[in-house]
């Protein structure tokens, strides 16, 4: 892969995922910010691009190349990964959480006061996602494996109701923007999801999936911002649809 300090983080997570590990450990944003160049993004963060560049190449060679490549899946398959892995984590994970957030509430509030904001942004977080994915599951998900077909047999296919695939992916594109600066918001309150020195082991156990929550959606924003989304734009200039 040719880095360069003009290339998006995003397409060079979207070329080889092994990359998001280095990001990952420079709170690089990959997902909602796959856009800013890495230049920009080394910038922002007081970080030497050079070294960036060179940690990336060293985990691409120390790492095996994995069979997760999803730049190289279908579309449609990619869409069905995205909602039965990532979807139902939320939907699966996300109660869990909140309950426990519920009960941390309880026991540590008056100690540690910005756990009721955690609760607050997490639960708001759910309910948005909740109907985020429904959107997607309904209406551009549908869509897109329809996309896939058409590219694939060249069979004409009928025009959705929300004219250009770009309408609903530049609105879920702003919902993952929502997303992200919420877990930034949790993570600022908490001193990077800190446990303090009286907390309990639901206090552990709690950031500890808050932690995993927040990389789960790190990677489902980035399966659809940095290869899901651009791929259907560019397919949707390809098709023939059905006259009306």
């Amino acid at each position: 892969m040719e880095i360069t300090p003009e290339r998006t983080v995003g397409s060079i997570v979207a070329e080889d995922y092994r990359a998001a590990a280095v990001m990952d450990r420079y709170r690089i944003e990959y997902c909602c910010h796959g856009g800013r160049s890495l230049q920009e993004s080394c910038e922002r963060l007081k970080l030497d691009p050079r070294q960036l560049m060179d940690e990336i190449r060293a985990a691409l060679a120390a790492m095996p190349a994995g069979v997760d490549d999803a730049g190289t899946w279908p579309l449609d398959q990619l869409a069905d990964h995205v909602e039965t892995v990532h979807h139902r984590y939320v939907e699966e994970r996300g109660p869990i959480l909140k309950n426990n957030l519920a009960k941390l509430c309880e026991e540590h509030g008056e100690a540690h006061p910005e756990l009721f904001t955690i609760q607050d942004e997490f639960s708001t977080c759910l309910g948005a996602m909740a109907m985020h994915m429904k959107k997607e599951e309904l209406l551009l998900f549908p869509f897109v494996r329809k996309l896939a077909k058409g590219a694939r047999t060249g069979e004409p296919i009928k025009a959705a109701r929300f004219g250009s695939v770009e309408n609903p992916v530049k609105a879920m594109m702003e919902d993952h923007n929502d997303e992200g600066a919420r877990f930034r918001r949790m993570r600022a309150v908490s001193d990077n999801f800190t446990v303090p020195a009286d907390g309990s082991p639901l206090y552990t156990t709690t950031f500890n999936m808050l932690k995993e929550f927040e990389h789960d959606l790190h990677r489902h924003i980035h399966l659809e911002n940095n290869i899901m989304f651009p791929r259907a734009i560019e397919m949707e200039k390809h098709v023939t649809y059905v006259p009306q």
